[in-house]
């Protein structure tokens, strides 16, 4: 293997150093995923990341159809205890809603007033100028290519005593990283642990709860 592609990086969310060689992909050798002792987050080198319309794609490949019971019961796993901590009427946002925002039209339902914002399908920048009571960000975290950046924009767009309801899946009971099928999505290129979401919570001051091993929410105080 080419040597500049062992070369170590900086770990994308907590920036430090402390990183290691975690997975060599043997179908696709050029692409090594890192992991930090630091945050444990693991995370693909940073010239494996794919280009935008990679990423449009694969997401149009995506089959969520809005009125989905089936789809609807995954969401509501993180949807039903956010709810609970909130009051209704309550100002939120959907942060990368994909072409399909079933969480949207569910939110909307119950009585919350929700923005969405997506790269690909929602682009607008102005709701990330604004702040709100609560945030959700389902299936969209192990897209982030520099989670500090994104999670850095959380802290700033939740107001005081807002929450955040994070899903994705978690690392800590795969037992093959290379066969699992999270990090066989090209798209997914940042893994977090329960130990990762401890260290975001802590690096923001914020508490967190663990819901389920795919679901956490975090509460600014």
């Amino acid at each position: 293997m080419n040597n500049k592609l062992l070369k170590l990086e900086s770990c994308r969310l907590c920036s430090e150093d402390n990183v290691s060689i975690f997975y060599l992909d043997n179908e696709n050798f050029d692409k090594i995923f890192f992991k930090c002792s630091d945050c444990n987050l693991i995370f693909v080198q940073q010239n494996s990341l794919p280009d935008t319309n990679v990423e449009k794609d694969r997401y149009l490949s995506h089959n969520n159809d809005l009125d989905d019971p089936d789809y609807q019961a995954f969401l509501s796993k993180l949807w039903n205890p956010l709810e609970r901590r909130l009051e209704n009427g309550s100002l939120g946002l959907d942060y990368g809603a994909g072409p399909g925002p079933a969480l949207i039209k569910m939110m909307s339902g119950d009585g919350y007033f929700v923005e969405m914002y997506d790269p690909f399908f929602a682009n607008n920048k102005e709701v990330l100028d604004r702040t709100y009571d609560f945030i959700v960000c389902t299936e969209t975290a192990e897209h982030f290519h520099y989670p500090s950046k994104d999670f850095n924009r959380f802290d700033r767009m939740l107001k005081l005593n807002g929450f955040l309801g994070v899903m994705t899946s978690f690392t800590d009971n795969v037992s093959n990283f290379g066969d699992w099928y999270y990090r066989r999505d090209p798209t997914h290129v940042s893994f977090y642990s329960t130990k990762t979401m401890d260290w975001i919570a802590a690096k923001m001051n914020w508490r967190v709860d663990l819901i389920e091993n795919n679901i956490v929410i975090f509460y600014k105080s």
